[in-house]
């Protein structure tokens, strides 16, 4: 397994990480069984970072998560734990904001400690701004929890380059969440480089973008009812006719590579910096394996350049989120 460092001040962690959302929520039923079998799977392969958020199936994936660490055996010991917190959520499953009062964030910490098992979080982190609560006083209330000894590292999610200055000037800040693939590229702009300034690293999430650029994704899907990529304004219509003719342009320079369209587009994600680790958010075994083959793919000059023709930044028709959440984001102002 390669190696990766988040920031200056972080922990050593692997250059993958297991994106743990999809086997409790949002993308419709998972296989309980199999998703245990897939976090130890990733662990026996040397993935030490697995990242979930206390809302996650409102609870349901930290104690997932709590129950695969008791039966990892030697390997619990190397798994470092990534917590998104401050969604608030209904008994129907409904969302109502954020939140980033410090009381609120100790509360949050101790539910996730009691859910996942262990004596401390490695990295833990806001899902979104709170924009009534300065992000000066969440950061601060990490800050007392890295002192307590209940957290190790603070990390911030889908922030902008401001919110992530004013941020790194309360504490020592170890990596900023959000989405990067080759069909979101907006942080290139300013978050990247401003990261890149302070020595903060970037844990991306939606690498494969939830299966769209994955090489699996029918043009004729069926999907759950609760599965959000229903919703999902890249996942409609003739915007995702529109996103697999890039996949199958992106197919064509895998083939010729002699990897999986999944591969190289992680691939690429990895060659991106070495402050970049991605979050695969695989729920099974089979999609694990694949994924972890993307470690073994160099991408020369020639193979970026191809992968550049095939999805040019900006290509992608339709936005990452619903316009609701996406109004929520502070990346996206």
């Amino acid at each position: 397994m390669q190696h990766r460092t988040l920031g200056t001040t972080g922990p050593q962690v692997s250059a993958l990480g297991l994106g743990c959302m999809g086997m409790s929520a949002l993308y419709g039923e998972a296989d309980r069984a199999e998703s245990i079998a897939t976090i130890h799977a990733a662990l026996d392969a040397g993935i030490t970072l697995l990242d979930t958020g206390d809302f996650y199936g409102m609870g349901h994936n930290e104690l997932l998560i709590g129950e695969a660490l008791r039966s990892a055996g030697a390997n619990r010991e190397k798994a470092l734990t990534s917590v998104k917190f401050g969604a608030l959520r209904g008994p129907d499953g409904g969302w109502g904001g954020y939140d980033g009062r410090p009381a609120a964030v100790k509360n949050f910490a101790a539910y996730s400690l009691q859910r996942l098992g262990t004596e401390h979080i490695d990295v833990y982190r806001i899902a979104r701004l709170d924009p009534a609560v300065p992000i000066e006083e969440t950061v601060g209330a990490i800050a007392e929890l890295v002192q307590a000894g209940y957290v190790r590292h603070i990390g911030l999610s889908e922030v902008g380059a401001e919110t992530i200055r004013r941020a790194a000037a309360v504490a020592p800040i170890a990596d900023l969440q959000i989405e990067y693939s080759l069909i979101s590229r907006g942080i290139e702009q300013e978050i990247l480089p401003v990261c890149r300034e302070l020595g903060i690293a970037v844990t991306a999430y939606g690498v494969l973008s939830r299966g769209l650029i994955s090489g699996h994704w029918s043009r004729d899907p069926k999907l759950a009812p609760t599965d959000f990529r229903g919703m999902s304004p890249r996942f409609s219509g003739e915007n995702l006719q529109h996103n697999l003719d890039l996949v199958d342009a992106l197919r064509k320079v895998a083939e010729a590579k002699g990897v999986s369209v999944a591969q190289i587009a992680i691939a690429w994600v990895l060659s991106q910096g070495e402050e970049i680790v991605p979050l695969i958010g695989a729920r099974r075994r089979d999609r694990l394996a694949e994924a972890l083959g993307a470690l073994d793919v160099a991408l020369s000059p020639a193979d970026l350049a191809a992968i550049e023709e095939a999805v040019p930044a900006g290509a992608a028709a339709g936005e990452r989120y619903p316009a609701a959440q996406m109004s929520s984001l502070d990346s996206e102002r």
